[in-house]
């Protein structure tokens, strides 16, 4: 018997890390799922290893599928590397490439768009951070996610048919990041280095602190807007509670049945946020969000999965 329910979705970026976990979900929810990603950034096969769909190969820069009809369109692909420091590059792959994936969107009747933004927006604005305060990016990153929340907005009052939902993710962590290498969440990289038996290396002394929010919480969101998103607009994910480096590594010692000390080092760095934290009112109220996941109960689902005991 046909599933009346069943949709259609793209996901772009769905070889990356958020990306395959949201077309995995969608997949497991009965839907049939299109994954486009162009192999070249944070994308890699192994995060679609059992996935059941199809996958193009696409550089959204220079070029666009044809003739395609989706229920919606997740877009996570673009550039993630805060570090990358070719404005011209980060503008094409985020801004520029994002624009084209709108317009595709549009000329195939395609009624939204749920797209990964960014806490990087925010800056070093004060915490909490809630949509309506201004934007101050710190690395051009953070600007090429202000623009495309900027064109984002100015397209659905353009073509007011059109759903366009930002999501300003905060940090995530969560299995399908193996493949981010320096990218990857601190909660993992600590993992690896404790998992080798080495004392977890942290700048002086773990206090700062970061709104952590688990993979499954972002999918979460994501699945939340595609239901529930009635209005465009930008909307943080998040927990809404921050926790420090310290936090993170006892958490780890619990799950690895370790005691490891962490090794305080000098930070380097003259710009360093002491503490990221998402207001998340507007994400529970017009989204219906709510997170399932603590700091404690995401780094134990997270180590249980690292260790081979639960899929």
């Amino acid at each position: 018997m046909e599933n009346k329910s069943k949709k259609k979705y793209l996901v772009t970026g769905g070889a990356g890390f958020i990306g395959s976990n949201i077309a995995k979900t969608l997949e497991a929810e009965g839907h049939e799922v299109a994954v486009l990603d162009d192999f070249s950034k944070n994308g890699h096969f192994k995060n679609l290893i059992g996935f059941k769909g199809d996958v193009i190969t696409c550089d959204l820069f220079t070029s666009v599928p044809h003739d395609m009809y989706f229920d919606a369109i997740f877009h996570e692909a673009a550039i993630t590397d805060t570090t990358v420091m070719d404005q011209k590059v980060m503008m094409e792959q985020n801004v520029e490439a994002f624009k084209n994936l709108l317009e595709f969107a549009a000329e195939n009747d395609i009624k939204k768009v749920v797209y990964a933004s960014s806490a990087a927006t925010y800056g070093n604005g004060p915490v909490p951070n809630v949509e309506t305060q201004p934007t101050h990016p710190e690395n051009v990153y953070g600007f090429s996610k202000v623009i495309m929340d900027n064109v984002a907005r100015q397209f659905a009052e353009d073509n007011n048919d059109m759903k366009i939902i930002g999501l300003r993710y905060f940090n995530v962590y969560g299995p399908g990041e193996y493949h981010k290498g320096k990218m990857a969440s601190m909660v993992y990289q600590l993992y690896n280095q404790m998992k080798a038996g080495q004392r977890p290396r942290v700048f002086k002394h773990g206090e700062q602190q970061r709104d952590f929010v688990y993979v499954k919480d972002i999918v979460k969101i994501n699945m939340c807007a595609l239901k529930n998103g009635k209005e465009t607009g930008v909307f943080n994910a998040a927990t809404g509670v921050p926790r420090d480096y310290n936090d993170i590594i006892a958490c780890l010692n619990k799950e690895l049945g370790t005691n490891l000390e962490p090794e305080y080092i000098d930070n380097p760095y003259p710009f360093f946020q002491l503490k990221t934290q998402a207001d998340i009112t507007k994400s529970k109220e017009k989204l219906g969000y709510e997170p399932d996941y603590t700091l404690e109960k995401g780094i134990a689902d997270y180590v249980a999965i690292l260790e081979g005991r639960k899929n």
